[in-house]
Formats: C-alpha cells, sequence, structure tokens
C-alpha cells in the first residue's frame, strides 16, 4: 500500500485585499502629521479672530517662525534619534558647549570679519559631532541606553560650558554674525536664520525619505535585529545618527550665538524637551520606525503659536505648558492605538478603542 502525499494548498499573502485599492489622499488624511496639521490651523484661526490687527499680521508670523528657527535645526537630528527608538538628552547643552567653544576661539583671535566667524562656525559644528560621537559610540558599541548617555552628556557638556566660561556668559561676538545671521533678512524681510533653518529641513526630508540613509534609519527602528539579519551596520548605522544630532546641535549653538551675541548659558534648560515634545507631536513614534521631517516641523510649530498667541490675547503663557504637555500625551496615545491595532490587525476607531480601554471586539 503506497502513501499518497496529500495535495498542497497555497495561499498567496494578501489574496484577501486583492480587490481594495489603496485612495492615497486617504492614506494622507490617516496620518498624525496631517491631524496634528489641522490642530495648528485651527489655534492659528482661533488666534485671528481674538486679535486680527495683532497676531495674524506677517510680521507676528515672521517673529514665530525666527523664535522656531533653531529648535528646527535641532528637531531635524532629533527625528532621526527617535526613528531609531532612542532618545538625546543632551541638544541643549551641547548647543550651549558649542557656542561657548566657538565664543571663546572667536575672542581669542579677535576681529570683526568673515574669518573669524567663519572659523567659529566650523568650531561649533565640530564641537557638536565630538559630543555626537561620544553618544553614539558608548550607545551603539558599549550598550548603554540612550537614555543614560545622553542623560550623563547633558550635564558634562552643560557643566564644561560654565568650567570654560566660570558661569558668566560671553558677549564678544563678532559682529558680521549678528547682523547677517542673526537679524538679516533676504527678499525684504525673511531672516537669514530662517532661510537656514529650512535648508537643514529640506535636506533632512530628503535624506530620510530618499536615500539608502533614511531606510536604514527606519529600518533600525523598526527592527534592529531584522535590519541585522539584511546587512545593515546597525552601530556604524547608529553612530552616524548621533553624530548628525550632534553636529546639528552645534549649527544651533552658532545660531543662537547669532542671534542673541551671547552664549546664554542658562536660557537653554527647556530646549531637549522642547524639540522632543515637537518631534513626538509631530507624528514620529517613540517606538521607534516611524517618523517624518515635515511632522517634525508641524509639530514645532504648535507650542510656538500657542505661545505667541497667549502673549498677544493676555493669556498668562504658563498655559502654553499645558496645552503642549496635553497635545503630547494625546499624540503618545494615539501612536501607541495605532501600533497596537496594526500589530492585531484591528481597525478599531480610537474613540472605541479608549472607551473600551482597548479590549477588541
Amino acid at each position: 500500500m503506497s502513501l499518497k502525499t496529500p495535495p498542497t494548498e497555497t495561499v498567496a499573502i494578501g489574496t484577501f485585499d486583492d480587490n481594495k485599492k489603496t485612495n492615497p489622499v486617504a492614506a494622507v488624511l490617516r496620518t498624525q502629521a496631517f491631524q496634528i496639521l489641522l490642530v495648528l490651523l485651527a489655534i492659528i484661526i482661533v488666534f485671528s479672530i481674538i486679535a486680527p490687527d495683532s497676531f495674524a499680521q506677517w510680521s507676528n508670523f515672521r517673529l514665530i517662525i525666527q523664535n522656531a528657527s533653531i529648535l528646527a535645526v535641532l528637531a531635524v537630528g532629533m527625528t532621526y534619534v527617535i526613528i531609531t527608538a532612542g532618545i538625546d538628552l543632551s541638544v541643549g547643552s551641547v548647543l550651549v558647549f558649542s557656542g561657548v567653544v566657538s565664543a571663546l576661539v572667536m575672542r581669542a583671535m579677535g576681529g570683526e570679519g568673515w574669518g573669524v566667524a567663519t572659523v567659529g562656525i566650523i568650531v561649533a559644528v565640530l564641537s557638536g559631532v565630538c559630543w555626537g560621537l561620544f553618544n553614539g559610540f558608548l550607545i551603539a558599541k558599549a550598550k548603554i541606553p540612550p537614555l543614560i548617555v545622553t542623560l550623563g552628556s547633558l550635564g558634562m557638556a552643560l557643566g564644561l560650558a560654565q568650567i570654560l566660561t566660570g558661569g558668566v556668559d560671553i558677549r564678544d561676538v563678532p559682529t558680521v554674525l549678528t547682523v547677517s545671521i542673526g537679524y538679516g533678512n533676504v527678499f525684504g524681510s525673511v531672516p537669514i536664520i530662517s532661510v537656514i533653518a529650512l535648508v537643514v529641513v529640506l535636506i533632512g526630508a530628503v535624506v530620510l525619505h530618499f536615500t539608502r540613509f533614511g531606510l536604514y534609519t527606519l529600518a533600525v527602528g523598526s527592527s534592529e535585529i531584522a535590519a541585522r539579519r539584511v546587512g545593515v551596520k546597525v552601530d556604524a548605522q547608529l553612530i552616524k545618527i548621533y553624530t548628525i544630532s550632534g553636529a546639528l546641535a552645534g549649527l544651533g549653538g552658532i545660531l543662537s550665538l547669532s542671534q542673541f551675541s551671547t552664549t546664554a548659558i542658562a536660557g537653554q534648560s527647556q530646549t531637549n524637551l522642547n524639540v522632543i515634545a515637537a518631534v513626538v507631536i509631530g507624528g514620529t513614534s517613540l517606538f521607534g520606525g516611524v517618523g517624518t521631517i515635515m511632522g517634525t516641523v508641524v509639530g514645532l510649530f504648535i507650542p510656538a503659536v500657542l505661545q505667541n498667541g497667549f502673549v498677544i490675547t493676555g493669556v498668562q503663557p504658563f498655559w502654553q505648558q499645558v496645552a503642549v504637555g496635553a497635545v503630547l500625551i494625546a499624540a503618545v496615545y494615539v501612536d501607541q492605538v495605532r501600533r497596537t491595532a496594526a500589530t492585531r490587525g484591528n481597525s478599531q476607531g480610537l474613540w472605541r478603542k479608549f472607551l473600551s480601554g482597548g479590549r477588541r471586539g
């Protein structure tokens, strides 16, 4: 009696959804970045109605954009870091340290020309690169959690900046930096510092979404084990990402020095938290693998517009912290619900999910 092999049945993945076509417009409408954009537009409309003669003016919008420019530069690097499921708490301190070192070098050289200013710019960026390499090496090679490494470098960078200056801000900044980068304009009334931030944002977006480096970054955040199995050099990728974050913090240091004409050692205590909040509000997942630069920019402008609007309308600016905190918690909750639903193959709505306590059905 011969044994016959039972017939096998082949099932193609995705067979059940072959007739369903993805609507690109609907896909965009479902993204967190787009929903946050609607929130930002709603906030702008409300303040424009309340204070049309003061808030809804180009001069005011220009001020908002200029104030958010330095944070935008830092937020680009932070987006890459958080996409890998990491964190960089040191960006504010690295900004201060880079500004201090740059100011000391320029003061030692003397002069007011672009030669001295160029050296200062290079020194600031290189200072940030060194801190980024320090963070990345310890995270990738020593396997120390990013939270611990960057918390340590936060204190180290700020402490060294205070040691170098004796705790006293340096105000010897070349006039060319202040006049051109800090308060200079192009096209009539567009701040140069905002143009620099825009260039950084565009480069960051193109690299993240259209290059192999960006693909590897998303892959590491989605699954580090899977990324290693397909040949991604995860350790080297992480070192590069933290180096980029440090370099952009260094660039932020020279921009801050140009804008305020001082090292502002005590003025960056909340910078890291503001940048992280902007990135998360913009749709970048703390769990890694998801994020966009444009979403980060939108998330950055929500606290900036709130603060500006509260000041103009006479509301205590402290309410900004309450509002941003609420939006931040809501953004993380939305991200968590979506990730859980995607994992379980559940299309349950957010409100139903909230009311049911996360249960299926």
